[in-house]
């Protein structure tokens, strides 16, 4: 990707840069609009450095949202390990791994566990957008359709439009708000994963139970749904996900946000531009800056985060080998 055409940092830039200067109301703000990158905790521009122990970063997502996301890491990963051990089970890797679980029975068994705790995770996410609704909005309508929608929007369209020509080298890079396109779309495909590979799941989970209203050749079309949705769902995981969270050369090679739920200023600045001259604008951001974690505590996050990324990487090999080699 061709970089932006100003290399200096930021907070080096003039009025050239793009940004819009402060108004007179934005200068008599608090320091939400003169933070500096990097500074320590209630430090601005122009004051004395201050022996603080850790720099001032940006709180992107809440405790809760980064839960979420490990235990949707987990129960992801096992589903996928379980399920394609079941599905290339003629493979030498997949019966290796079903021995690691005790067997295709016992994999079986860990699968349903998997589905569960992916099921208690999308629950607890719904139960938490209706306490926001009520809590921060007031309506379904606001929490929706408001400044921060997941719902894409012409905005969505000209930006992506503005990547590819960005990608390209004819445009400079768009000035992305609080989500991108390809964030939503990640965030609307687990709906779609949810509906079609959780339902017919449990079709095939209690065959006895659905029988009963449906008949029997639904069966037979549910582990061809399940199957195959699965298989694209751990394909695009495991390979856009990755390249658009970890792998895009502004992030390589891992993201912490989302395990972290902050970032620093300066990173902020450059990757959401759109949300941070807003959330300056407006005078907002000096109540979401809080102290980074201890370099102990992002280490063991780091620890995580990369034996997930290399489970998912070899999930994608083997997955290859077995469509191009052992396919039957």
């Amino acid at each position: 990707m061709t970089p932006e055409p100003s290399a200096r940092p930021p907070e080096d830039r003039g009025p050239e840069s793009g940004a819009p200067e402060p108004s007179a109301a934005a200068s008599a703000a608090p320091a939400a609009s003169t933070v500096q990158a990097g500074a320590p905790v209630g430090q601005a521009v122009g004051e004395p450095a201050r022996a603080l122990p850790l720099p001032l970063q940006y709180r992107r997502f809440t405790r809760l949202n980064r839960v979420q996301h490990v235990v949707m890491i987990v129960s992801f990963m096992t589903l996928a390990l379980t399920g394609l051990t079941l599905k290339f089970s003629y493979t030498g890797w997949a019966r290796v791994l079903s021995r690691m679980f005790g067997g295709f029975e016992s994999a079986g068994y860990v699968h349903r566990v998997g589905a569960i705790l992916l099921i208690i995770t999308f629950a607890t996410h719904i139960t938490d957008l209706v306490l926001r609704k009520s809590r921060d909005y007031g309506s379904w309508a606001k929490l929706i359709f408001g400044p921060d929608t997941m719902m894409f929007t012409r905005r969505d369209l000209s930006e992506f439009v503005g990547s590819i020509l960005w990608f390209l080298g004819k445009a400079p890079r768009p000035r992305y708000g609080r989500w991108t396109y390809w964030e939503k779309f990640d965030y609307f495909a687990v709906f779609w994963g949810m509906m079609v590979i959780g339902s017919t799941g449990l079709v095939l989970w209690f065959p006895v139970l659905f029988t009963t209203v449906f008949p029997g050749w639904m069966i037979n079309i549910a582990t061809i749904i399940h199957s195959d949705e699965a298989l694209l769902a751990v394909g695009f995981i495991f390979t856009v996900h990755f390249f658009n969270t970890h792998l895009r050369p502004e992030k390589f090679p891992m993201d912490l946000v989302i395990f972290t739920g902050q970032m620093p200023i300066r990173e902020f600045r450059e990757d959401k531009p759109g949300e941070f001259e807003d959330l300056v604008r407006t005078g907002r951001l000096e109540s979401r800056l809080v102290e980074a974690y201890p370099p102990i505590v992002i280490r063991t996050i780091r620890a995580f985060a990369w034996t997930a990324l290399t489970v998912g990487t070899l999930i994608v090999l083997w997955i290859i080998y077995a469509m191009v080699f052992a396919y039957r």
